[in-house]
């Protein structure tokens, strides 16, 4: 694309278009320029339309966009190894060169709505090219720096540290390498000393204008703070990794700055109109982060400024935590407290004085609930739950106000619980004199109690020593869940609903039992949060587990009220905005777990179950609630058919509108999720499967059905359960040579390839020999072909599992005989260079036993193998065996993943999620044997007593010592001898 008068007029028609409220124009506008972004210098076209003065600034701006979203996508475009991905063309390097040398000039000359998104495209550039590909970039900035502070430009002063600031970020989240590491040095050897330049211009200049007066102060000290907040977060990711030498050299010059900014108050800014207080807080905030991580990381070099910080800090929160808007200041000002309080210099918190202060003073303050915590509440509950249950409030004043307490009571825990524990009788006290008006007061006492409670290692229990549980759930929570007014005080009832499930393995059966109808009441409570909490209390209570793992609640501890608990949570689904609440799903998921599943019970169930599902299937938009959606179906259908089989036509009947719903128009999300619940339906019946299901049988062997690599291992588990139900229908309509013809497909690929042997092992398993045999031929070809192409450790482990259930279900003759029909001999070289090398590296109970047990046959009747020429391979077999027997997984099996095809993992991982309530059982082909080593050991007894002395000679000379000594243990476990 040529610059030139006619180029000029076609982008900028393009993008006033885009701007256009006409549908019609801006679709044809947009249209034009994406077809014009693959045509080469079109984003250094759109560049210096953006430099044109002549053309309107509002085009300009969004020229300025275009051209970094355009960066965005090609500066650096990846190769997408999905099949049907349109791969763009990227930026061609004479381009980008000519990009790079105009846009700093550009940036900085721009308006500052044009410069911010040209600062974005350069930092873009900066992530790919800097510095190796773009060395001139550094310098440019640094020279353009020093002249815009020559003139006093703190428009572009902004625009140069606003740009550093990207490309520097980088060193706060990168793992620390040497080629990190070099960057780093670079960016300070030509960074660190202009940029205390400039801060320290800065300060100069700021001091001179705030002492000034008059009425342009605020205007005039506004970019001056604003520069100062760049320079300190330039200042954070050039310190991050390590502290270095020139920061440490100038260490003195930084800290006296960053603590004159926490002590000195600037009124013309902070008590005018406007943000300014919020600018001059975003500053303050940005030194609060940079002296936690001096303490963190460079406690030694910093301990002498540190009183001096802390006092200010304590001083500042004093006037900012008071105040509703300064919630980052406060934050970051007590994360500073808090990473003192943990360090060797914690006995700055030592007094008790000291501590009651922080406590009346920050936490309690910051712990109760403010007007924004009940609005959110009432406005948007599913953050608001994000933010209280689910632990993602770190950031939060109360959340950080406990963790401060926490990290006092690292050194002081007695001083913190006392004094704690006083405060809390305290709020109790003043809330019991007026409830109406002191509620808040109750609330701060629940949340300090649940928030500084200590979870126990390695489980879900909590303990605390503020409080004596019981009784405090005896007197403070019990008394409010007892309450008939469910709508009453929502946001106390909250906090009552998450002590008592935080607390759950603590309170006792008897009385956690007799207050769950109480909290059933309050899943009908019209507060979405409320009946949120409810749901999981129930959910949460019903996975307690005793000691030895037995489950504390049973069906009848909850089936006198079941009933009144199922009609409540399927009305909680009712509410306006909880009609996809995935709380309340996912009890009803736990509570039809637990629940005895009657006739009764489970008529309403699959009626409401359905309804709901085929509401969610007009739109899909909570993946959560729709997971536990299929999970509440699949439990209920599970458990209630294994108690009564007559209810199977039932739940068809129930589900297999909604299920062609989904087939039919086409819901792919839910696919998978379809697929497996048609298996465990199919699964339940009793042979023969109804005609209805041989529709889906004959779509299931359709190629397209397998197109889409996430639907897979659904299908596979169903066509796994019409093998098993329905094997002989594989015999008509050339279906079996359908069937075989997706497992090939499978197969072909190793992100597949697994599930072509879960589809090729249940043909073998399930159909005779003699239906086989005319494929079997193909089989091998297919599997030798794969081998010899494209041999992973996953593949050759299937494979010879596949191998090892073809002998145990067919013979050993027939394995070697239709092997060997392949290629003349070829069985012993598989043996050689696949079969004996890899059995050590199986894995899983059942696949464990079937290869020891199919390796042991045909160790000891195969005529190949015991023929005296093969003795070797006969020893070495047999050497794997007893190495895969005797030895601990972790010592035969090195744990390396291979790595998957990113761009197939990720399309699976995001639409197929197993349903573990319709898991298929796996079936031991095998039962008859319980002991694999027992089966070893009698088997060569056997032998050998055919062959005397034949045998341990070739054991001494081919089995490692080990192994050796391992096999003779085994022989003294069973009292047998091999001879």
């Amino acid at each position: 694309m040529e610059w030139n008068a006619e180029t000029l007029q076609f982008l900028s028609q393009c993008f006033l278009h885009t701007l256009s409220p006409n549908p019609e124009p801006r679709r044809r506008a947009e249209s034009s320029l994406y077809e014009a972004a693959d045509r080469p210098n079109y984003g250094l076209a759109v560049l210096r339309l953006v430099a044109e003065p002549s053309v309107d600034e509002q085009i300009r701006q969004c020229a300025a966009v275009n051209f970094k979203n355009h960066l965005r996508v090609r500066w650096a475009t990846e190769v997408s190894r999905e099949p049907n991905a349109v791969t763009l063309a990227p930026i061609p390097d004479p381009e980008k060169e000519q990009i790079k040398a105009l846009i700093v000039p550009l940036m900085l000359s721009a308006t500052p709505r044009i410069q911010s998104q040209l600062s974005e495209a350069l930092s873009l550039i900066g992530k790919h090219d800097f510095p190796k590909k773009w060395p001139s970039l550094l310098p440019e900035l640094v020279s353009s720096l020093r002249t815009a502070s020559q003139s006093s430009d703190y428009v572009s002063i902004s625009g140069i540290l606003g740009t550093a600031n990207s490309i520097f970020k980088k060193f706060r989240y990168q793992y620390k390498t040497n080629d990190l590491l070099l960057d780093l040095k670079y960016c300070l050897d030509n960074f660190a000393a202009p940029l205390l330049e400039i801060f320290l211009k800065t300060a100069t200049l700021i001091d001179s204008v705030a002492n000034s007066g008059g009425p342009a102060v605020a205007t005039t000290l506004r970019p001056l703070i604003e520069s100062q907040r760049l320079c300190c977060r330039i200042f954070y990711s050039l310190n991050f990794q390590e502290l270095p030498e020139f920061f440490e050299d100038h260490m003195k010059e930084w800290m006296s700055e960053f603590k004159k900014y926490l002590t000195t108050r600037y009124p013309a800014l902070e008590e005018g109109s406007g943000d300014g207080l919020a600018v001059v807080d975003d500053l303050r905030s940005a030194v609060c982060e940079n002296i936690s991580l001096y303490i963190e990381k460079n406690e030694e070099e910093f301990q002498g400024y540190l009183n001096d910080f802390a006092l200010a800090v304590w001083s500042l929160l004093g006037t900012a935590s008071a105040s509703s808007g300064r919630d980052q200041l406060t934050i970051n000002a007590i994360k500073f407290l808090t990473t003192v309080s943990t360090s060797v210099h914690h006995a700055l918190f030592a007094a008790d004085d000291v501590i009651s202060q922080i406590c009346q003073g920050i936490v309690i303050p910051n712990a109760r609930l403010r007007d924004e915590d009940e609005e959110l509440f009432e406005m948007n509950y599913v953050e608001f739950i994000r933010r209280d249950m689910e632990g993602s409030d770190l950031d939060t004043r109360r959340r950080i106000a406990c963790e401060l307490l926490k990290g006092i009571a690292t050194n002081y825990k007695e001083k913190v619980t006392a004094i704690v524990s006083v405060q809390i009788q305290n709020m109790l006290g003043s809330c019991a004199t007026n409830p109406a008006a002191n509620w808040k007061d109750k609330d701060c006492a629940i949340y300090l109690v649940v928030s500084l409670a200590t979870k126990k290692a390695g489980g879900t229990s909590v303990s605390t020593d503020l409080v004596n549980v019981e009784n405090f759930y005896g007197s403070v929570i019990v008394p409010e869940l007892k309450s008939q007014d469910v709508n009453g005080f929502p946001m106390l009832k909250a906090s009552a609903l998450k002590f008592f499930t935080m607390f759950r393995n603590q309170i006792s059966k008897p009385m956690a039992i007799a207050l769950v109808p109480d909290v059933a009441r309050f899943l009908v409570s019209e507060s979405n949060v409320v009946h949120s909490y409810a749901a999981n209390c129930i959910e949460k209570l019903l996975l307690v587990r005793e000691e030895g793992g037995i489950a504390r609640y049973t069906s009848s501890d909850i089936s006198p009220f079941l009933p009144v608990l199922i009609s409540n949570l399927f009305n909680a689904l009712k509410f306006p905005e909880s009609e996809e609440n995935q709380y309340v799903m996912k009890c009803i998921m736990r509570v039809l777990g637990v629940a005895d599943i009657t006739r009764e019970v489970a008529g309403p169930c699959i009626s409401e179950l359905t309804n709901v599902l085929a509401e969610v299937c007009k739109n899909p938009k909570n993946p959560v609630f729709n997971h536990y959606l299929f999970e509440a179906v699949a439990i209920l259908v599970r458990r209630a058919c294994e108690k009564d089989a007559s209810l199977i036509s039932a739940f068809e009947g129930s589900l297999f509108p909604c299920l062609q719903t989904i087939l039919v128009n086409d819901v792919t999300e839910f696919f998978p999720y379809a697929f497996q619940l048609l298996a465990q339906l199919v699964e339940l019946n009793r042979p023969p499967i109804p005609p209805s299901y041989m529709q889906i049988f004959e779509l299931l062997l359709s190629p397209d059905s397998w197109r889409k690599t996430a639907n897979v291992p659904a299908l596979v588990r169903l066509l796994q359960a019409f093998l098993q139900k329905a094997p002989h229908e594989l015999n008509r309509e050339g279906r079996l040579s359908q069937v075989l013809g997706i497992f090939e497909r499978l197969v072909s690929s190793h992100t597949t390839d697994e599930q072509g042997f879960y589809v090729l092992n249940t043909v073998i398993e399930n159909l005779g020999y003699e239906v086989i045999t005319p494929y079997v031929g193909h089989i091998w070809a297919t599997l030798f072909g794969r081998l010899q192409k494209n041999k992973t450790i996953k593949f050759v482990k299937s494979f010879l599992i596949f191998m090892s259930l073809f002998l145990v279900k067919h013979g050993s003759t027939n394995l070697m005989d239709s092997i060997n029909a392949v290629q003349a001999n070829i069985f012993l070289v598989i043996l050689e260079q696949f079969w004996i090398p890899n059995l050590k590296l199986i894995t899983g109970a059942i696949e464990l036993k079937l290869t020891s047990v199919a390796s042991t046959r045909l160790l000891c009747e195969s005529p190949a193998l015991l023929d005296p020429t093969s003795a070797k391979q006969w020893g070495k077999l047999l050497d794997s065996i007893v190495t895969l027997l005797s030895r601990p997984e972790q010592d035969r099996v090195e744990f390396e993943l291979e790595v998957p095809d990113i761009g197939e993992t990720m399309v699976y991982a995001a639409t197929y999620v197993p349903l573990q309530n319709a898991g298929r059982k796996e079936e031991d082909p095998l039962k008859e044997i319980k002991d694999p080593k027992e089966f070893l050991v009698a088997s060569l007894a056997n032998l050998s007593a055919i062959s005397p002395g034949r045998y341990p000679q070739s054991i001494s000379e081919n089995l490692d010592s080990a192994n050796q000594a391992a096999l003779l243990q085994l022989c003294g476990t069973y009292n047998l001898r091999i001879v």
